[in-house]
């Protein structure tokens, strides 16, 4: 996991970021995002332990990065904005080069390589130089270093720069499969992929955070924070619809055949009442899906203007 208590870094008496703390637990995968000059670069080479905060304490799965830096950088995986190639090695050299830097014993280097290059469609490209590769290998190559160790920690910073729509997908693919294996922070200007890929968002403006949730929570919590819920049932029952009505979340509800369309307040709690009505009511749940507020309006209402008073700005959930 990843713990980090009040992380503060000065550059003279400009703030980068300040008072920064939070906690993710163990297979998270986390969307880390902020404006151009929020602080989110400054915090990933911090948490890699490739610069030293002005004050504040990161663990990583429970060692502090500054008292015991080798011991800690041994759980961490990190994809920085520059992938860090060696343009004259070739990929299956570089994987190897850098898995015996990171500690993976000889009986294991060539499955951990092998694996590397199958989660990464890198295979036919095993052999060639790094330098002789498109922009999108070279980031592929990126992300294989990163993870060719098996680390308990991913920090990756714009991990889909330069890759086409297909590699994109079968990025996302990648996040799933290591979901759960692996506590992952994703630190992207793409919103769509953090939609797609995480549960949960950190967001940083002007190096403060100004909310920290999931993104269901983040939707209630904003202005617009109206969940829109399409609930597909087995059979409808107009005595349980009835009673559908008088919950004081419900804000509209409308029956199409077999689907049940609410606007719902109340984020998680009010969702969770809802699936276990419909359940007891015996009109048998078969599918749910939830409408949010889109990421990007969220973002956009949070760091247009930090004279803003959102109440995120003033409460973190915890993750």
């Amino acid at each position: 996991m990843i713990e980090v208590n009040n992380l503060t870094k000065n550059y003279g008496e400009n703030n980068a970021i300040e008072g920064l703390s939070f906690k993710i637990e163990k297979g998270e995968i986390v969307g880390f995002l902020g404006p151009n000059g929020a602080g989110k670069t400054t915090t990933m080479k911090i948490l890699t332990g490739s610069m030293a905060p002005t004050s504040g304490q990161v663990k990583i799965s429970g060692v502090d990065v500054f008292e015991e830096p080798i011991k800690a950088k041994s759980h961490i995986g990190y994809l920085p904005e520059t992938p860090p190639l060696y343009m004259d090695m070739k990929v299956q050299d570089y994987l190897a080069y850098v898995a015996s830097l990171r500690g993976v014993t000889k009986d294991l280097k060539a499955d951990y390589i092998n694996e590397a290059l199958e989660h990464l469609d890198l295979k036919s490209v095993r052999g060639r130089m790094i330098g002789h590769l498109s922009k999108g290998f070279k980031q592929r190559v990126g992300v294989a270093q990163a993870i060719v160790s098996k680390p308990d920690v991913l920090i990756l910073d714009e991990p889909t720069v330069g890759l086409d729509p297909t590699q994109v997908a079968h990025f996302r693919e990648l996040l799933a499969e290591l979901k759960g294996k692996h506590t992952i922070i994703l630190s992207t200007h793409i919103l769509p992929e953090v939609q797609a890929s995480c549960e949960k968002v950190i967001i940083i403006n002007s190096g403060k955070i100004v909310a920290q949730d999931t993104l269901v929570g983040l939707s209630e919590k904003t202005s617009k924070g109206m969940l829109r819920v399409q609930i597909k049932v087995k059979r409808v029952k107009e005595n349980a619809l009835s009673a559908i009505d008088h919950f004081s979340f419900v804000e509209m509800s409308k029956v199409i055949q077999n689907q049940i369309h609410l606007d719902l307040k109340g984020g998680e709690e009010s969702l969770e009442n809802i699936s276990s009505h419909i359940v007891e009511s015996g009109m048998g749940l078969l599918e749910m899906n939830v409408s949010t507020e889109k990421l990007e309006d969220i973002f956009i209402e949070l760091t247009n203007s930090r004279s803003k008073n959102s109440s995120l700005n003033h409460e973190g959930v915890k993750l």
